[in-house]
């Protein structure tokens, strides 16, 4: 088994779901508490992906303001049937499962059909040749019910369909018609260093089911493998008959135990079929992860997203550029960080209220430049301790980086990177503070989601002048 070295879609963008019509492939994953929600991506070689939107693209789909870090819509299931996408997912944070549909993946997508009197995650939607649907996802073991996908009515009682291996968290099914047989994809052992894929095959899609005795399918667990916690996987059929898989995995860096800051990325390997079993096979992966640059400007690329927020809810074009507003304490729009090493920088003045450039996992684990009259200060928030690093007198551009760790290879302090605040001046940059990047990790901060690298506003309005993200 071998795994890929680096993602097809880099950054937090985690619990892949595949489809494909004529020659394009489509891709949706998870957006937790960030709005629009689930993104969307196109491609035509399963390596080079586009985003084109979000499937949850307006406020009528996606309600997400009591959404904590790491809530609100978990993972998808996209589908091509019958002329249309159909997209199913789970909003935790408000009413739990929704189906969307869409003559263009692009948008615009419907208003969703709740699924009621079901719980659980990660729902899959999938028909058989008679047209029936049938909904099947993970609620302590993997549960099927059939459904009226016009209503969200379930039209039978749901039943216990296979419960894994023996791993815990038995979650993401999926399940395809191939060649007659039908098979049913899951994750489990938990979305970290366990994280497997296994599959069990029957004659209909309520089973009975035959476990691979090859299982788990993909795994990284014990390996000394550059990509860990793989799982969470979906398959697609090239259009010459071959097959693909998709699967989610993490970047550790670092000394002992190390850690991951870009959240769960998107990874593909090529998956053969040997006596009626998925084997995967050689990786499917760019040759480096393309650089990227972002600025602010009108209308907002794909990549710009708010925490429980809409972007246009609180970021608004104003005369000399945009005004951030913030009906909540630390209200925070952009984009992710997709690259290990970055430069995000950032002219903002405090205008009636305090706010700047930050770098996130979360409101409580972040790096903020908070400019607040005439002082620009760094602080750092590690759980409930808030610290400043350093002030500067405010003027100049604000400025993050990312850069390599200072401490050598086998040292316990090498975490997987460093960041530094500094300021701009005309004598060049003033380093402000800088925090050790193991802090704004998913190992401490904890959740489901990834750096994220953009404008925060502690209260009231900040007026912002420009903004640009650079990764390589």
């Amino acid at each position: 088994m071998s795994l890929p070295e680096l993602p097809v879609v880099a950054g937090f963008h985690p619990d892949p779901s595949i489809c494909r019509v004529g020659d394009t492939y489509y891709l949706a994953c998870s957006s937790f508490e960030y709005a629009p929600g689930v993104p969307v991506f196109r491609s035509e070689d399963l390596v080079t992906w586009t985003a084109v939107g979000h499937a949850l693209h307006r406020a009528e789909q996606l309600r997400l303001r009591d959404a904590a870090p790491s809530g609100g819509v978990y993972a998808p299931t996209l589908r091509h049937h019958d002329g249309r996408f159909w997209l199913v997912t789970t909003n935790v944070s408000d009413g739990g499962h929704l189906l969307v549909t869409a003559s263009d993946p692009a948008g615009p997508w419907s208003d969703p059909v709740r699924i009621a009197l079901v719980g659980g995650i990660d729902p899959d939607i999938a028909w058989d040749d008679a047209g029936t649907c049938y909904l099947t996802w993970s609620d302590g073991a993997i549960r099927q019910a059939v459904l009226d996908p016009g209503t969200g009515a379930l039209l039978s009682e749901p039943v216990t369909l296979w419960s894994g291996t023996g791993g815990k968290d038995v979650e993401a099914p999926h399940l395809y018609q191939v060649s007659g047989t039908w098979y049913l994809l899951v994750a489990e052992g938990g979305t970290a260093a366990g994280h497997a894929v296994s599959v069990a095959r029957g004659p209909s899609p309520q089973g009975p089911w035959e476990a691979n005795p090859s299982n788990p399918v993909v795994t990284a667990r014990g390996t000394a493998s550059a990509v860990q916690n793989t799982g969470h996987a979906d398959l697609v059929q090239r259009p010459d008959g071959t097959w693909a898989m998709v699967f989610l995995g993490v970047r550790p860096a670092g000394y002992f135990p190390s850690w991951h800051v870009l959240g769960r990325e998107t990874f593909a390997a090529e998956l053969r079929w040997e006596d009626g079993w998925p084997v995967l096979g050689e990786p499917i992966q760019p040759d480096v992860v393309p650089p990227a640059r972002t600025v602010l400007e009108a209308p907002l690329g794909h990549d710009w997203v708010g925490a429980g927020r809409f972007p246009d809810e609180v970021l608004r074009p104003a005369a000399a550029g945009w005004t951030l507003a913030a009906p909540d304490p630390r209200t925070f729009v952009g984009r992710r960080q997709e690259h290990t090493r970055f430069t995000a920088r950032a002219r903002v003045e405090a205008a009636d209220g305090v706010g700047g450039l930050e770098v996130r996992i979360d409101p409580l684990h972040a790096l903020t430049l908070e400019v607040d009259g005439p002082v620009v200060r760094a602080l750092a928030r590690i759980g409930g301790i808030v610290k400043v690093l350093g002030e500067a007198a405010s003027g100049g551009d604000l400025v993050l980086e990312s850069v390599d760790p200072p401490h050598p290879q086998y040292s316990h302090r090498r975490g997987p990177d460093e960041l530094v605040a500094s300021i701009a001046t005309p004598d060049g940059l003033v380093e402000v503070g800088r925090l050790d990047g193991r802090y704004l990790s998913t190992e401490v901060a904890g959740g489901f989601t990834g750096r994220m690298v953009g404008l925060s506003a502690e209260r009231g309005a900040v007026s912002v002048g420009s903004f640009e993200y650079q990764g390589a």
